[in-house]
């Protein structure tokens, strides 16, 4: 069993974390993720109110009496969810975890802590997570450039990111962007992390609410098939290669603005594809580390295998490449 800051303050059995994935982030694979000693973490803004957060986390309950979490990403936006009223429902409902992604969770730090609210904040670069450590997160999740989603602008990969994190971050640490299997778990823990925090890889598995056609694309991809698209608009964010992706990038290059792609970028386009298997129909996000993706296993044979493969890796290959000196 592998014990660690991470696992030791927010009571989980395995180093493992399931992040909140917009339409994914739902009961049946947070519930399955607990279940088998990982932490998982269902996407508020994916249910269309507070009220039916509060049907989730109560449906989520009935199939796990193990820790999960809430994610709550906060972005400026035209016209923002009611975020406080998602929060409450977050605290009434007696959940004890949240992530935090997009902007800042200063704000709302006050509110989290006085309701015995422990929170993880989302971040690509080493000043975000100092920051966050600053205003009194419990827990950082460092976004190396791999990831898929939003990486930031500094383009910083995960071998260098993690220790350079860990570095200035004295709290508990996940290492995310880049990590399917034993190999990236162990790796992580090398350079410093308290755990992985996995996205693409959770989302091929047979709880995900993703139809299977989408899985079965991303068993098939390389690290190669994907796109940054909006890097010209200073909010880069990785996706799928799919036809959509590669118009919106060849519309950008040639000097378009967002209002000429929005209607490629839309999120009901992308809601479309996990619900009807149609993997051209809109923009969705996977990481480069879709390559290293070559089965659909259910989430807890993922993360029994992740762990036992990461005991195997330590105790016997690295164990075995330390040369004992010979007395004399």
């Amino acid at each position: 069993m592998l014990r660690t800051a991470f696992t030791e303050t927010f009571g989980i059995e395995h180093p493992i974390v399931q992040g909140g994935m917009q339409w994914v982030g739902t009961a049946d694979l947070v519930s399955a993720v607990a279940n088998a000693g990982g932490l998982g973490f269902l996407t508020a803004l994916t249910q269309p109110t507070p009220e039916a957060l509060t049907h989730e986390i109560a449906r989520c309950r009935d199939l796990t009496d193990k820790p999960f979490g809430v994610n709550l990403t906060i972005l400026p936006t035209i016209t923002p969810p009611p975020y406080d009223e998602y929060r409450h429902a977050i605290a009434d409902a007696r959940v004890k975890i949240v992530e935090t992604a997009g902007s800042s969770p200063e704000p709302h730090m006050p509110f989290f802590h006085d309701n015995g609210i422990k929170v993880i904040h989302k971040c690509t670069s080493v000043r975000h997570a100092v920051k966050a450590q600053k205003v009194g997160v419990d827990a950082i999740s460092i976004d190396g450039f791999e990831c898929a989603g939003h990486p930031g602008e500094d383009d910083i990969p995960g071998l260098v990111l993690i220790p350079a994190a860990r570095a200035q971050i004295t709290i508990p640490m996940l290492a995310s962007g880049g990590f399917a299997d034993a190999r990236g778990l162990v790796a992580a823990l090398s350079l410093g992390a308290d755990g992985i925090n996995m996205g693409t890889r959770f989302l091929c598995t047979a709880e995900a609410p993703v139809h299977q056609a989408v899985k079965e694309r991303m068993v098939a991809a390389t690290e190669l098939d994907t796109d940054l698209i909006f890097r010209q608009l200073g909010n880069t964010a990785r996706v799928a290669k799919n036809v959509i992706s590669e118009e919106t990038v060849q519309i950008l290059n040639a000097g378009g603005e967002f209002s000429d792609v929005q209607h490629l970028v839309s999120g009901s386009r992308g809601r479309t594809v996990y619900g009807s298997g149609d993997t051209d129909a809109g923009i969705w996000t996977a990481g480069m580390v879709q390559g290293l993706i070559t089965d659909i296993p259910s989430a807890g044979e993922l993360i029994e295998r992740i762990v036992r493969e990461a005991e195997e890796l330590i105790t016997s290959r690295l164990g075995g490449l330390v040369a004992q000196k010979v007395r004399a």
